[in-house]
């Protein structure tokens, strides 16, 4: 089987090492009601409410959506709107925290014994993929036939600089792992249940190993260490050699994908009835005094986190949600650690300021570095012309937005962020040319 390109970037894992440790609890925390793909979810409490540890305080807003509960206890002081990273306003439940941090009496372990029981708990659990995505599991794994998945896919390979709250959950959290696994495996019945890690982590891999060596339909394998080898399609392809079709989901392809922190969350709901309510972030980046990994309560506030965590050493210039190659700046630190948070890096202002792009020069390299082969080059002229057909015959629609094309562009193009807004550009047409007919 053939790897897929992609780059080798400097991994950063300094942060590796360090156990997760669990900062004091701000003021207040402010939850937004969209924390990933969906429908927002619908707050069912109101100001003046007591709520505890665990407790729901909005419940899914539709199919594709997922409930959320309180990592605090404490009174919901208001509900109000917030602009979050991206651009779009958000509902939120603001929470003054009372530092009891009593757990709410509804809370107690569901009993598995099917399928809809699993996909019951999953769902009450409010868990979405945290991988970044933020797709809700349940909905994920609502599959109509079983029969459809061959493998699924556990995605260790936490390919991302500076990340390593994966690499934490894979050896802090292994028996939440695998009591999910294994029921996962129990009611999916794939031929096959497929660890994918890189071999930058021989910890984790050795701990996995050592977590299954009893599971014969379970295997460990050690994963290039090449960027995206997280990417969904990518990771498919080196673990299964199934190619996901255009337009298509993994599960045409056979497969199930489950980052490993989904995965403990499951398990942890499962064996204790507590759902998702705080994630283990990786706090670094040059401007950081302290790297380390970090506990917090959902809804946490950037600035508060870094208060807590150590601090900076310097002034930051860029503050991101996630790595430096995926990641989202944000405009400010009032944004609050969502579900799918997995680190907040913030950079001096040195290393925040992009390099001054220059004429392209037919290299290549964007081709040779695309895990998908995709023509980053011919796009970006493609979208400077507006010409929609050749975005088409371009495939423009599988980029994955990794950013390797711009990453090992000698003339440093805006390749990445070309082809986001050549994607939204094509939709848009193709929205109009369908509503003219």
């Amino acid at each position: 089987m053939k790897k897929l390109h992609g780059v080798h970037v400097p991994h950063n894992k300094n942060t590796a090492n360090m156990k997760p440790v669990r900062l004091p609890l701000p003021a207040s925390v402010t939850i937004p009601m969209s924390m990933g793909i969906g429908a927002p979810a619908k707050p069912v409490v109101k100001p003046g409410d007591a709520v505890k540890v665990g407790q729901m305080i909005a419940e899914a807003g539709g199919f594709v959506s997922a409930n959320i509960h309180s990592g605090v206890s404490g009174t919901v002081k208001k509900i109000g709107e917030m602009m979050g990273a991206m651009g779009r306003s958000m509902q939120t439940v603001e929470i003054t925290v009372d530092g009891l941090q009593e757990v709410s009496e509804d809370l107690h372990a569901p009993e598995i014994h099917s399928l809809e029981d699993l996909l019951k708990a999953v769902k009450d659990s409010g868990v979405v993929g945290l991988g970044g995505a933020g797709f809700p599991t349940m909905v994920k794994l609502s599959v109509k036939d079983i029969e459809q998945v061959r493998y699924i896919c556990v995605n260790g390979a936490e390919c991302e600089p500076f990340i390593t709250s994966d690499t934490r959950t894979m050896l802090d959290r292994t028996d939440d792992m695998m009591t999910a696994a294994r029921l996962l495996v129990q009611f999916f019945k794939p031929e096959k249940m497929i660890f994918g890690i890189e071999k930058n982590k021989p910890d984790c891999i050795k701990v996995m190993k050592d977590a299954i060596q009893n599971e014969p339909l379970m295997e460990v394998q050690a994963l290039p260490s090449m960027y995206p080898q997280g990417g969904e399609k990518v990771l498919i392809y080196h673990t299964t050699g199934g190619i996901v079709p255009e337009g298509k989901l993994p599960l045409d392809a056979g497969v199930l994908v489950l980052n490993v922190t989904t995965l403990a969350v499951i398990g942890q709901y499962i064996k204790t009835g507590m759902p998702l309510v705080e994630k283990v972030v990786t706090v670094n980046g040059s401007a950081v005094k302290e790297p380390k990994n970090v506990i917090v309560p959902i809804g946490m506030l950037m600035k508060d986190v870094f208060e807590a965590a150590g601090g900076f050493k310097e002034e930051p210039g860029k503050i991101l949600y996630g790595g430096p190659m995926m990641g989202v700046s944000v405009p400010d630190m009032e944004q609050p650690v969502l579900k799918t948070t997995n680190a907040i890096l913030a950079f001096n202002k040195k290393d925040s300021v992009l390099p001054e792009p220059s004429a392209c020069i037919r290299c290549g390299k964007c081709v040779q570095h695309c895990p998908l082969h995709l023509m980053a080059c011919a796009v970006e002229r493609a979208y400077e012309k507006g010409d929609m057909e050749r975005l088409d015959e371009l495939k423009i629609n599988l980029c994955m937005e990794c950013g390797c094309c711009s990453f090992g562009c000698p003339a440093h193009r805006p390749l990445v962020q070309t082809n986001k807004l050549a994607k939204a550009q094509l939709m848009a047409w193709k929205k109009a040319k369908e509503a003219a007919k």
